[in-house]
């Protein structure tokens, strides 16, 4: 039987990526965390394509495609992204990268380039890959479709204590605010803005705890179908 292609949209700090990871790590299927994606170019263009105002060249950095090779590898059980043969796992989630993502994702020469990757890794089924067009756009004929959403403080509350953890210094008012921003910008750009697939199944985990997130989206994989 062929194994189940699972989206997970939603918003930013919702815990997508780490929840995707577990339910993939359950499920015996792979993981493909699409941010981390936007987050290796955006980090590319930020050490690449900044020009003398020191803002990033867009121009620049379509350009420059041919020079980017971005790779998920698996190391001590994790998969971890890899950017022209470099581990930048722990560089793509610094601040500076945090608040540049959103201008690189809502560019259509970027999403292009990136589409068709996701896309031919869904091919073959058993995967789950989080984002937030994966549902509407990447893979809109996947079998199951989750939408993530928490309460702003909630979501401000967890990347604060995300950045913190990882040894990076943090202002928990601007982490907010950024959330916000990031919030609008991808809710409102023109190509494959942030929306909730019609199909998709909606979970507020602003009082769940991770596990709780995880075991919700299970129960309605084993009620919908038995892969699980």
């Amino acid at each position: 039987m062929k194994k189940p292609v699972i989206a997970i949209d939603g918003y930013s700090s919702t815990g997508k990526s780490s929840i995707s990871k577990i339910i993939a790590e359950k499920l015996g299927i792979v993981h493909l965390d699409t941010g981390a994606l936007y987050r290796g170019i955006t980090w590319f263009a930020l050490q690449n394509c900044v020009d003398d105002k020191n803002e990033i060249n867009l121009e620049e950095l379509f350009k420059s495609f041919h020079l980017i090779e971005l790779e998920f590898k698996k190391e001590e059980d994790e998969l971890v992204l890899f950017l022209n043969k470099i581990n930048v796992s722990k560089e793509i989630r610094t601040a500076e990268v945090s608040d540049n993502v959103s201008l690189i994702a809502k560019q259509k020469e970027v999403r292009d380039f990136l589409l068709e990757a996701q896309r031919s890794i869904a091919r073959n089924g058993g995967v789950i890959m989080d984002g937030r067009d994966i549902g509407t756009v990447v893979l809109p004929d996947a079998d199951f479709k989750f939408f993530l959403t928490a309460s702003i403080e909630e979501r401000t509350k967890r990347r604060y204590n995300e950045l913190l953890s990882m040894g990076f210094e943090a202002d928990e008012n601007q982490v907010r605010e950024n959330l916000i921003e990031r919030d609008r910008i991808d809710s409102e750009r023109e190509i494959s803005p942030l929306r909730q697939a019609e199909d998709a199944i909606v979970i507020d985990n602003t009082n769940l705890t991770k596990s709780q997130t995880i075991e919700s989206i299970l129960q309605h994989l084993t009620k919908i179908n038995n892969f699980y």
